[in-house]
């Protein structure tokens, strides 16, 4: 067994959008860089720095700002403290300075090429990041968005990670230990990132607070904006006149689910026009835990506490579907971003309801089995058309699953979670790369001039 030791900080990030796997991994890789090259001695001064981008880096790089992104950290800025004006007033092209060490050089988003789709790295979404003298390279680093934002790079050396305290690799094995050792799930996790972070629960416990907060502040702040999004579709916002809409003379079923549903646009939107969400599990799916958060909190009254506790349940989905498939609409298409994303928050809904393991496992299944297949092909490279209202659907089946898992007879769920993830995983090896992020294939091409 290869124990899950992901923190669920590192599942859970705030950042830029639009896409986890297209910004915030690669200004991670861009700050990287800059931090490895401060003590590199070389024989020949370098005259310039190229960027190169591979796989759906290069094919929806520019709709989702990686070219900015990438830039932004290579000059400094990390994905949680960089300022969103700041990106996006390098889209005039205007020169910067690299500086790192005893290097010096201009930099600006013309130094960005974006290179072949079809490629024979280790991953498709691949960066190489180069110091040049006229066309000779000096140096190179090789990095690769694995997707959620988290990077690896060629030569890495691994870190030898804490063990956690109840080691597991999947459900099952989860299940074993919350069995034998009679404890609730969200302890489990909290003793897990204790032991994997050094954190306290305390200390956990205020990061968790400002990952809700920055959550509920991406949906305040879409129902509150109206006009367009960036980038040439023209799409306009939607989440302000639907939650309006609540005010009309709807019955009171209709009106939660329109407020859920505006939730999910709201923090979508937010993402859309590359402001601060959270990656839960990606940037792309950034509007389907918000949504029910948002829901939790605001319209039904359950309390932080409650909350924090689903938060982590949704944490040990996550890293389930992580660690056994992915959670790359690269790798697996949008089942594993909006599909994980709706498993995760159907999770968290039926835990932070007071309901223990086997229906909390059970919502999560059922949210993530009614994604199968789904592909990733958002029109123009753009985190618009489908994704946006993709989250919305998301939270809604979210909801459902919450519903079915609380009043279905337990002996009669045919399907664990592991069963379900397996399934993705193969799936998203059957399906083909057009649809893997690439706007190769589905609504991208069937709806090119929107």
């Amino acid at each position: 067994m290869i124990a899950i030791t992901t923190s669920v900080f590192e599942l859970f990030k705030i950042g830029p959008g639009p896409s986890s796997s297209h910004t915030i991994g690669p200004m991670k890789a861009g700050f990287n860089f800059n931090k490895s090259t401060a003590n590199l001695k070389l024989e020949t001064a370098p005259d310039s720095i190229e960027v190169r981008l591979y796989g759906s880096l290069s094919a929806t790089g520019e709709g989702h700002g990686t070219d900015r992104a990438v830039v932004a950290g290579l000059l400094g800025y990390r994905p949680d403290t960089v300022e969103c004006e700041f990106l996006d007033s390098l889209a005039d092209r205007s020169s910067h300075q690299f500086e790192s060490g005893d290097i010096s050089l201009p930099l600006s988003v013309n130094n960005v090429v974006f290179a072949e789709v079809e490629n024979n790295f280790p991953y498709s979404n691949t960066m190489l990041i180069r110091l040049k003298k006229n066309d000779q390279i000096l140096f190179e680093q090789e990095y690769y968005s694995i997707g959620g934002g988290f990077i690896k790079w060629k030569g890495q050396i691994p870190k030898v990670p804490n063990v956690p305290a109840h080691p597991y690799s999947n459900t099952q094995e989860l299940k074993n230990i919350l069995t034998t050792t009679k404890k609730f799930l969200h302890r489990l996790v909290l003793e897990n990132e204790t032991a994997i972070t050094g954190a306290s629960e305390d200390e956990i416990n205020i990061k968790l607070d400002a990952i809700l907060d920055t959550m509920k502040k991406a949906v305040k702040n879409g129902i509150k904006t109206d006009g367009l999004l960036p980038g040439p579709i023209g799409l306009h916002r939607k989440a302000r006149s639907i939650y309006l809409k609540t005010d009309e003379n709807f019955n009171a079923a209709d009106k939660f689910l329109i407020r859920l549903n505006a939730y999910a646009f709201a923090a979508s939107e937010e993402n859309a026009a590359g402001h601060i969400v959270v990656t839960a599990p990606t940037s792309g799916s950034a509007g389907v835990i918000p949504a029910v958060i948002y829901t939790l909190e605001e319209d039904l009254g359950i309390s932080r506490k409650m909350v924090r506790q689903g938060m982590l349940a949704a944490a040990a989905i996550g890293f389930i579907a992580k660690h056994n498939a992915s959670i790359a609409g690269a790798e697996v298409g949008c089942q594993g971003e909006v599909g994980v994303a709706s498993a995760m928050a159907a999770a968290l809904i039926t835990y932070a309801n007071g309901f223990r393991f086997w229906q909390t496992e059970n919502a999560a299944e059922s949210a993530l089995e009614h994604h199968l297949g789904m592909t990733c092909d958002p029109v123009g490279g753009y985190v618009q058309i489908p994704c946006i209202e993709r989250n919305a659907m998301g939270a809604v089946r979210a909801y459902n699953s919450y519903i079915i898992a609380t009043v279905e007879n337990r002996k009669f769920h045919k399907v664990t979670f592991d069963e379900v993830v397996e399934a993705m995983a193969q799936t998203g090896k059957d399906m083909s790369n057009k649809y893997k992020e690439t706007s190769k294939a589905g609504l991208a091409v069937s709806v090119p001039d929107c």
